[in-house]
């Protein structure tokens, strides 16, 4: 039992260290981004909405509001299937309102796809940005996205924040858990050289990509256009001054649905693409190839924190109960990974000086951490069907 238990810790070690290699690449942070006084970038943002009146209005009077010269960008709305006043409300805040009303209503990625063929007509824009019908933007969004184009980047993830952290407890977690993957999974890749998570949210492109790649469909179709974009040779860059708060899920029932589309969208893709990546990284030597291709094989932390602790459970259990006798260097070994997988999320906390309601909120991870691998086995291997729901947010029914 020792001889294999000694394998698997072995293995477990190799996702254990790629997850702290991330976290220990953030440890820099990100250089200052020096802002142009007189930027250049032609923007078009683009929002997908489907019954959004409650929200809409505002998010585009705050967007009209943005310190970028007003004649440099465009607000454009695909009001999806709407049977609300979304596309009234809308244009009278002073978007451009496109309706789309054919066809099945299949998801976000089906309207911004129908979006970009209207606004990707007009070669006079540079760069296409995409937020979420609820995301509050910080007034310096698009002139630090200018910059970093400016520099080359050709894609730029800004900073997914949640907006919602003292509507419940779901939504605080969700909020310390974004403080986190923000850190270690957007900046430690960055920091890496590898290519940043596609949210789907504050995400901007350069517009000869999308015109190129389009957005693609599918569960996660913004999972699956970051894998496509690193097989064309293009990393996403990540940068944490471009801050977009959006809301997250209210409860434990409107995340499972949400999570589920996650988790079989993700895997979906990764069955996909993963070989491809591998093959790719190694023939290239790519290292962000090759970790797109990992982040498909490797377990999630949740499901390797699940996995070694059952290791730890089995190896204690059987040293007691068969071989009448603990092997202390096998649970110790095991015990060290449980406890840096525990205070993994702490330090990330910690990096981001978090506040100490993040800490408290973040204790009760491990039931997140035992629903969410749950819900990952039950929704990429279970029968159901998964499909395309939209989450309620607090403003909107």
């Amino acid at each position: 039992m020792t001889i294999l238990s000694f394998v698997f810790f072995l293995f477990a070690m190799i996702p254990f260290g790629y997850l702290y290699l991330q976290a220990i690449a953030s440890v820099r942070g990100a250089a200052d981004v020096l802002v142009r006084s007189q930027p250049t970038t032609r923007f078009v943002i683009t929002l997908p909405a489907h019954d959004e009146e409650a929200v809409i209005g505002a998010t585009v009077q705050r967007l009209r509001n943005l310190d970028y010269p007003a004649n440099l960008f465009t607000v454009h709305i695909v009001a999806d299937h709407c049977a609300d006043g979304t596309a009234v409300a809308a244009r009278e805040a002073g978007a451009i309102v496109h309706e789309r009303n054919e066809g099945p209503r299949t998801g976000k990625g089906a309207a911004l796809t129908w979006l970009f063929q209207r606004v990707l007509a007009d070669d006079t824009c540079d760069a296409v940005i995409i937020f979420d019908a609820d995301t509050r933007v910080d007034a310096q969004f698009l002139r630090i996205m200018d910059a970093r184009l400016a520099q080359g980047d050709p894609v730029i993830q800004g900073q997914h924040i949640i907006s919602n952290p003292d509507a419940g407890w779901f939504p605080a977690l969700t909020w310390a858990m974004f403080l986190v993957d923000n850190r270690f999974q957007n900046l430690g890749r960055d920091s890496l050289g590898w290519s940043a998570k596609h949210m789907g949210d504050s995400i901007c492109f350069r517009a000869d990509i999308l015109r190129r790649a389009g957005w693609g469909a599918g569960l996660t179709e913004d999972y699956q256009l970051r894998q496509r974009l690193l097989l064309d040779g293009i990393r996403i860059r990540y940068e944490p001054a471009a801050i977009g708060r959006g809301e997250a899920a209210l409860t434990w029932a409107q995340a499972r649905a949400q999570r589920a589309r996650w988790l079989r969208g993700t895997h979906d893709a990764s069955q996909q693409f993963a070989r491809s990546l591998w093959q790719e990284g190694l023939k290239r030597k790519d290292s962000a190839l090759l970790d797109g291709a990992l982040q498909a094989y490797f377990p999630s932390f949740s499901t390797l924190t699940m996995l070694t602790m059952l290791f730890l459970l089995v190896q204690i259990i059987i040293n007691v109960f068969v071989e009448n006798g603990i092997s202390w260097p096998m649970v110790t070994a095991w015990g060290v990974i449980a406890f840096a997988l525990f205070i993994y999320p702490l330090i990330g906390l910690a990096l981001e000086k978090a506040p100490l309601k993040a800490y408290i909120v973040m204790l009760s991870g491990p039931l997140f951490v035992v629903w969410r691998t749950w819900l990952a086995v039950s929704s990429r291997f279970g029968k159901k069907d998964v499909v395309w729901v939209r989450t309620a947010h607090g403003g909107s029914q």
